[in-house]
């Protein structure tokens, strides 16, 4: 008997076309944006900020930042249900860290009189910063867990996606600066509901290499 996780693997795949008419219902989205924040993250970290696109206006900025390549993922902005953002932050500092430790005295994981220990981790921060106080490297790689988590949840949930590292991290800056507060995004996720007729990724056997390939056990 295949285990549930494996099955939700062995079903996901990259859709390349939408159904414009079906949504994603607000609940199946507020369980994918929860498990998003639930994400792990380097030190937690979480130098992320992840923008929903619902809305046929938020649709059309995004559907602007293509106008000078990777137009081949542009046609998921308009039939997909919704587009997600995935954005880092490319200069993360004590002050974005003093925020997270700022949670944990609200939630009770430390307390007040041992606010400093909570900071113990910090100095990894600097290991990964450079010379101009950029850790984009860093703070970006952290997005890709999230994106991976959110994936395996969409799996489950039933709900189709297509990852796109295709798009124009510089207009997208400019589109969408006042949302981005500073951030910078190089990867987006569409998710929906897969157009059957026209999906031919849909119908594709699954394709990855042998476990003894890949897997090393010691």
């Amino acid at each position: 008997m295949t285990h549930p996780i494996i099955k939700d693997l062995e079903s996901r795949y990259t859709a390349k076309s939408y159904d414009s008419s079906k949504k994603v219902s607000q609940e199946d989205m507020k369980v994918l944006m929860d498990a998003i924040r639930l994400s792990a993250s380097s030190i937690n970290s979480q130098p992320w900020k992840f923008i929903v696109l619902e809305s046929d206006a938020a649709k059309q900025r995004m559907d602007n930042t293509f106008a000078n390549k990777f137009q081949f993922n542009q046609p998921h902005v308009t039939s997909a249900s919704h587009i997600i953002l995935f954005a880092h932050n490319p200069a993360y500092t004590k002050a974005d860290y003093d925020k997270v430790v700022d949670q944990y005295v609200r939630d009770g994981r430390v307390s007040e009189e041992n606010r400093e220990q909570a900071y113990s981790s910090f100095p990894f921060v600097g290991l990964n910063t450079d010379e101009n106080g950029r850790n984009a490297d860093w703070t970006k790689s952290q997005t890709y867990l999230a994106l991976g988590n959110a994936l395996h949840v969409l799996a489950r949930l039933g709900i189709d996606s297509t990852t796109m590292e295709g798009v124009d991290s510089e207009l997208i800056s400019k589109e969408f600066e006042a949302e981005l507060g500073g951030y910078e995004c190089h990867v987006a996720l569409a998710i929906g509901y897969h157009n059957p007729e026209e999906d031919y990724n849909a119908k594709l056997p699954k394709s990855r290499l042998a476990a003894e390939e890949v897997v090393i056990t010691l």
